[in-house]
């Protein structure tokens, strides 16, 4: 059986949605799966042992100028390429009405996707041939998990979401693996980060457990932040800008992550590493981290400014005591 998978975004999303295709592959061992996704998240759906051709698409990127000639090119090839293939089925994982319309109602094959009162966006069901009832009040991972197993037709599994990412065929160890911490600071979301005061203040008392702490970044913005974050300590390192496959080897490498709600943490999830969350405004028992080793810390009044220094380096002491 070939499916299709349409699942554009985000990074949080497009990892969600790992466990369902465990799942296929176990009840299906035939089954092989294609995968539109942005192209910014093209490495992610690779790592899966079931996906055989990733399909890139840019509609983050084509709507800067969509009647552009480059634009108009790359979406004529997209289409080429999409409709080159006569799928058993296609499963629209992402519910809304641009994924349906640009992507999904394009592709040649039985189309399924969530029922008007399940999708995220009602309307996109207009354009399945199959709408499924799934049960909102629960977990992402396990809404996209009954997605496939009524899409592909069988009984989903009561165990655990298994992500399937082999980390020893994948990822290289860093040199100095088990001996820092690393921390997940950025987010886009405003009202979704820690304040740069708890950050240092955290840095300050990690000192005297002889780990070191390293900081990612990818843009200017938060280059600027990471300098701040470090000013004065030694065993803080600034990383340099990385590939996502070089991040989730640094991940793989940690002793244990401190992470604000951003698509990283949930790749740190995905990976097994103890990870400790901070949540704000965000509820996690529908679309927090999902794994083992997983630390939920929830602000009561919605603010991360109420989650404290000391909170945190209580959950992280246990992590180091424990590990």
């Amino acid at each position: 059986m070939y499916v299709l998978i349409v699942k554009t975004s985000s990074m949080g999303d497009i990892l969600h949605t790992l466990p369902a295709l465990t799942d296929a592959i176990r009840a299906i061992p035939e089954i092989c799966f294609d995968w539109v996704v942005e192209e910014n998240f093209a490495q992610i759906p690779t790592w899966h042992p079931s996906v055989n051709k990733v399909k890139r698409v840019a509609i983050r990127r084509w709507r800067e100028h969509w009647f552009g000639t480059q634009q108009r090119k790359e979406r004529m090839y997209f289409k080429r390429d999409l409709q080159s293939y006569q799928y058993d089925k296609i499963i629209d994982a992402q519910g809304l009405i641009k994924s349906a319309i640009l992507v999904t109602r394009l592709a040649k094959g039985e189309k399924h996707g969530q029922d008007i009162k399940s999708a995220r966006e009602p309307f996109a069901s207009w354009w399945y041939d199959q709408c499924h009832s799934i049960n909102k009040k629960q977990h992402a991972v396990e809404r996209t998990r009954e997605l496939f197993a009524k899409s592909l037709g069988y009984s989903k599994p009561i165990t655990k979401g298994e992500y399937a990412i082999s980390r020893n065929s994948f990822f290289q160890l860093p040199h100095d693996a088990y001996e820092y911490l690393l921390f997940l600071h950025s987010t886009t979301h405003d009202n979704k980060h820690w304040p740069e005061f708890y950050w240092r203040q955290l840095i300050q008392k990690i000192k005297p457990t002889n780990l070191k702490i390293k900081l990612l970044w990818k843009t200017e913005l938060e280059y600027q932040r990471v300098r701040r974050l470090s000013e004065g300590f030694k065993h803080v390192t600034i990383l340099p800008q990385l590939t996502l496959e070089k991040i989730a080897e640094q991940i793989v490498g940690a002793r244990a992550i401190v992470s604000v709600d951003t698509g990283l943490s949930h790749l740190a999830a995905a990976l097994d590493r103890p990870n400790i969350t901070l949540y704000g405004p965000t509820d996690p028992q529908l679309i927090g981290g999902y794994g083992r080793n997983q630390i939920a810390l929830i602000s009561s009044t919605y603010n991360l400014n109420d989650l404290k220094v000391n909170h945190v380096l209580s959950h992280i002491q246990s992590i180091l005591i424990n590990s």
